[in-house]
């Protein structure tokens, strides 16, 4: 049982670093279909804040709820844009956690209605795969990369 203390606690977001934010908000506005809830450009330190999770609202939250209740609400995914990378031919991308340097992180999790459909919809996309129903024992999972792998 968890101590009675942290009752009110809940998991919010989870922030990840990306080389491009054009084509990261692209992916998981337009493939995994996420909103954007806000974003923050704090130019002095040259990085950006994007902020995105599921809309559960049926659409009845306007930009404004969005925005003021991303500190309030779990799995949402802040993506860090540090100033250059899109545009800096030696950046070489971030650790994704499944591989060497840099293990450690693994994934993040989204529930589907029909994994099946799912995958069909990310093939047809052209989303890159790490993991495809049909490999491995696993058959009930399926992971896709987002633009930083």
């Amino acid at each position: 049982m968890a101590p009675p203390e942290t009752a009110g606690y809940q998991f919010n977001h989870t922030m990840l670093r990306v080389k491009d934010p054009k084509a990261s908000i692209a992916f998981y506005t337009d493939v995994i279909g996420m909103e954007l809830l806000s974003e923050f450009h704090i130019n002095d330190d040259k990085f950006s804040l994007y902020f995105l999770a599921f809309d559960h609202s049926d659409g009845k939250d306007t930009k404004e709820d969005r925005d003021n209740a991303k500190f309030k609400r779990e799995g949402v995914i802040e993506l860090v844009h540090n100033h250059g990378t899109e545009s800096d031919p030696e950046f070489k991308g971030y650790a994704s956690g499944n591989q060497d340097p840099g293990r450690g992180f693994g994934h993040i999790a989204i529930s589907v209605d029909d994994i099946q459909a799912a995958c069909d919809r990310f093939e047809r996309l052209g989303v890159r795969f790490h993991k495809k129903l049909t490999d491995g024992k696993m058959k009930n999972i399926a992971f896709i990369l987002d633009p930083d792998g």
